[in-house]
């Protein structure tokens, strides 16, 4: 592409800018609005998954054995347990160490055992974690069916409840971040079809004096993208001022709550906050300017 073209390019998209400076305001402030949006509900699935796959990744599997079983017979459960499909890791916890971890968690100067007669009722266990969370179910159910357990427990219900929330937010998450893109890529096709039609005789012209359809469409396409960009960096901008002043206010009240506050993450979401204005703004400004040409 010749410089002369080029530079006509640059001058002809900013003529427009200019020309249709409220009418461009309205649209990038709309894009930012939806950007921002979009944003959100980026960070809230990725702060979803985050806390999901935290709260996954400690679940495990207590397996707690019949009081009267053989000594043999707890020490043969161990490999039994490890040959189940899915099992990663099984940590042996005896009667005695059960009591004294209780006796801890009770406060110094506790004796649980004088308490209790002298008499330990708690029995020999063995603590399971899994490969893939998703596998604590099928894992748990196999162990139970082994000869010499009692109960087995994992939190099901919880752990089933995360599961589904998880599938839900990610799912909701999706098609608003779907939706809102449609709609910012209505917004700048319908400046930019406004545009197009304010300045038809004079591309009627261009077209007649032989014109081709890029060197129609080269401005507008600009046009989109700066449109579109200009709308991501205030997004970003905004987005990036609020998710830090409110992860600052949680991590001071709510502490366990894992929150993504990772500056490459954050660096990710925001470069492609940037790339889908500019992407948007590219295809809003496409459709228009194709459909026009077509006519």
């Amino acid at each position: 592409m010749r410089l002369n073209v080029v530079a006509y390019i640059f001058q002809e998209t900013f003529r427009s800018l200019k020309r249709n400076n409220w009418l461009n305001f309205a649209a990038a402030g709309t894009t930012a609005v939806s950007l921002f949006v979009l944003g959100i509900a980026i960070l809230l699935v990725v702060n979803t998954e985050h806390i999901a796959s935290t709260v996954e990744s400690n679940v495990e599997i207590m397996v707690f054995l019949k009081q009267e079983l053989p000594e043999d017979e707890v020490r043969g459960l161990r490999p039994k347990i490890a040959g189940i499909p899915g099992v990663e890791e099984v940590q042996f916890i005896s009667r005695d160490e059960a009591l004294r971890s209780l006796e801890r968690q009770m406060g110094e100067g506790s004796n649980l055992r004088e308490s209790l007669g002298g008499e330990n009722p708690l029995p020999d266990a063995y603590k399971i974690r899994t490969r893939e969370p998703q596998q604590v179910g099928s894992v748990a159910a196999a162990v139970g069916q082994l000869p010499g357990v009692e109960k087995v427990r994992y939190g099901q219900e919880v752990v089933e409840k995360l599961f589904r929330l998880t599938r839900w937010v990610r799912m909701i998450g999706m098609t608003v971040v779907a939706l809102l893109g449609i709609c910012a890529v209505f917004l700048i096709a319908t400046t930019i079809r406004l545009t197009l039609f304010a300045r038809r005789r004079e591309i009627n012209i261009m077209k007649y004096v032989g014109a081709s359809d890029w060197f129609v469409r080269w401005p507008f396409l600009l046009e989109g993208v700066i449109l579109g960009g200009v709308g991501a960096l205030v997004a970003a901008g905004a987005l990036y001022f609020s998710y830090n002043t409110l992860v600052s206010k949680l991590q001071e009240t709510v502490t366990f709550l894992p929150l993504v506050n990772d500056g490459r993450v954050m660096l990710k979401i925001f470069e492609g906050i940037l790339a889908a204005g500019a992407g948007l703004g590219i295809i809003g400004s496409f459709i228009s300017v194709h459909r026009y040409l077509k006519v």
